[in-house]
Order: C-alpha cells, then sequence, then structure tokens
C-alpha cells in the first residue's frame, strides 16, 4: 500500500479538467501538472513521480522517473511509449471512451455526405436550391435505412458505431485481422478478414476505418480498393490517415470515383502551433468532401470517463489493488 502518491501529468487535454482530476484522487495522492515547454520544471516533477500521465514515455523520460510505479496512457493508443525504456515491473495502463464520440462523427458525417447536405448548404448560400424539386435533373438523395456499411476494423470504436448504424435500420458488414467476428451476434450481415476487403468494398455503401495501423495496414486503401467501392459510396476514416494512400484518395476524390469522404486522421500534423497541411495530395474543394483535424473523439465525455478510469487505477494502486485496462 502506498497512499502517499505523486501523480505528475504531462498531457494538455488533461490538465484542462484539472479540477475534476483533482477531485477524483485518493486521499493522500498529490498531482502536478507542469508546463510541458518548461524543462525544468517537467524534470523536477518527474524525479518525485510515482504515477505518470502522458503520451509519450522516452528513455529520458525514464532516467528522471526512478520512483515511477505506474504510467497512465490518457487514451488508447501506445504509439508514443518506447515500451523497451519501460521498467520491466512499472505497468502500462490505457483508457478509451471515445468510442461514443468518434461513433456519433461517423454517423453525422455519413448522414451530410449521403443526403448531400453540404452541397445544399453550400449552393443555398449562394441562392441557389439544389433539389431535384428545383432541379429536375438532380437525383433524390439516399438515407441510411437499407444502406449497407461496412466496417474495416470491428473493436470498441466499430462495435459502438454499428449500434447507432442500427437504429437506421441499417445491413452491416464487417472484417478484421483475425476475422473472429461473430456476425450473427453482433447482428451483422457477415464478417470475415482482410482477405474479404474486396468483398466488403463491393458491397458496402459506407465504407467505415477504424482498423489500427501496422506495417500490414499501412496503405491498406490504394487506388486497386477504391476503384472497388461503389461510385456513390462514401469513405470515413476515424482509423489513421497512412491506412489510406493519400494520393489515390485525392485522385479518386477529384475524379468523383467515390461519393464522398469524411476523413478525420491524417498523414501529417502541426509540429508546433496549429498550422500544418494534413496531406501533400490537395483534396478537391468540393462539399462531398468533410474534413476534421481529428477532432471526432474530442468530447466532454470522452475525458470525464478517461480521467474516472485512471484516477480509479490510481486509487487501486493506493491499496494495491489490481489496476485495469493493463496493457500487456
Amino acid at each position: 500500500m502506498n497512499p502517499d502518491l505523486n501523480v505528475v501529468v504531462l498531457d494538455d487535454n488533461i490538465a484542462r479538467f484539472r479540477d475534476d482530476f483533482e477531485s477524483r484522487l485518493p486521499a493522500g495522492a498529490h498531482a502536478s501538472f507542469p508546463d510541458r515547454t518548461d524543462e525544468t520544471a517537467v524534470q523536477d516533477s518527474l524525479r518525485d513521480a510515482h504515477v505518470l500521465v502522458s503520451a509519450a514515455f522516452t528513455a529520458d523520460t525514464a532516467a528522471m522517473a526512478k520512483d515511477l510505479l505506474l504510467l497512465l496512457v490518457p487514451g488508447a493508443g501506445l504509439n508514443g511509449v518506447d515500451r523497451a525504456a519501460l521498467p520491466a515491473d512499472v505497468p502500462v495502463c490505457n483508457t478509451f471512451h471515445h468510442e461514443d464520440s468518434i461513433a456519433e462523427y461517423v454517423v453525422a458525417a455519413s448522414v451530410l455526405l449521403r443526403r448531400g447536405f453540404l452541397t445544399q448548404d453550400a449552393a443555398l448560400r449562394t441562392g441557389r436550391w439544389h433539389s431535384p424539386v428545383y432541379r429536375p435533373e438532380l437525383p433524390y438523395s439516399r438515407a441510411l435505412v437499407g444502406a449497407t456499411v461496412g466496417f474495416v476494423g470491428f473493436g470498441h470504436i466499430g462495435q459502438r458505431t454499428w449500434e447507432l448504424f442500427r437504429a437506421f435500420r441499417a445491413r452491416g458488414v464487417a472484417v478484421t485481422r483475425r476475422g473472429d467476428i461473430d456476425a450473427a451476434a453482433a447482428g451483422l450481415e457477415w464478417s470475415g478478414t482482410i482477405a474479404d476487403l474486396d468483398d466488403l468494398l463491393a458491397a458496402a455503401d459506407v465504407v467505415v476505418l477504424s482498423a489500427p495501423l501496422t506495417p500490414q495496414t499501412t496503405g491498406l486503401i490504394g487506388a486497386a480498393q477504391l476503384a472497388a467501392m461503389k461510385t456513390d459510396a462514401i469513405l470515413v476514416n476515424v482509423g489513421r490517415g497512412p491506412l489510406v494512400d493519400a494520393a489515390s484518395l485525392a485522385n479518386a476524390l477529384r475524379d468523383n470515383a467515390i461519393g464522398g469522404a469524411a476523413i478525420d486522421v491524417w498523414w501529417t500534423y502541426p509540429t508546433s502551433g496549429d498550422t500544418a497541411a494534413p496531406t501533400e495530395y490537395p483534396l478537391p474543394e468540393s462539399a462531398n468532401v468533410l474534413m476534421t483535424p481529428h477532432s471526432s473523439g474530442l468530447s466532454e465525455q470522452t475525458f470525464a470517463g478517461r480521467i474516472a478510469d485512471m484516477t480509479d487505477n490510481i486509487a487501486r494502486l493506493a491499496v494495491g489493488r489490481p489496476l485495469l485496462n493493463v496493457v500487456g
């Protein structure tokens, strides 16, 4: 048991909810929120740290945090954690809770793009009524009822998103690396492995990418896969940018080879500040493309859940109870 724990928070998102975080700490635990740009303040805090809340961990971190007992990653991914640098006796725990917000984004984006609402909005702002009532040559848009949604990846995000799509009476299919989904239990029409990707792309009206990025999934969606999609299908990427070949996607959207895309994850990100081109292949300035700055999971509810998980694990550490969400 170790109730007197020093907790160091090196995450700007969690720092914005400092009051909530501190109010949930067990008695005896103390949290510090050093300015991450102040190297001296960070080093001083790490020297006394028993618990570190951070998306990054390096050999330099390990050298400073000699008394570390627990690393809490304030999200799902461990991309920034050098597992080789982490002492063998220091567990690392992650947390989720972003699936609700991301699922909401996926469904909302699918409705916006399939129904053409973004196109209609842009047109009406210039006085043009982009509707088959006023322009009979225009096709009618299609609702989600009866649409087939194809999931490439069916973890926390895919499963929660499918729950929402089912409320629209859509049909679902899914592929995963292991192909271990019970399709009947999940309410899917069928499921398979990545080897069945072409079948999914040919069947889907909406393709949802939420698979993890690995050497095997990098560039998973390229020119051939985009060509296999229906010409009016929507691609929604909430996984990682490099799941898709950027040049191929830009070309497909430019040529109207697919119906549209909602992209929340990118190939490049700002290294400082808030300015950077998200891809070297500019996407067309058209209303069938929704671009968002990796914000689909950013909601108050997401961070409330994550803070609850992390402070629960701090309380468990303090009294010697088993930790939750330990990453093996």
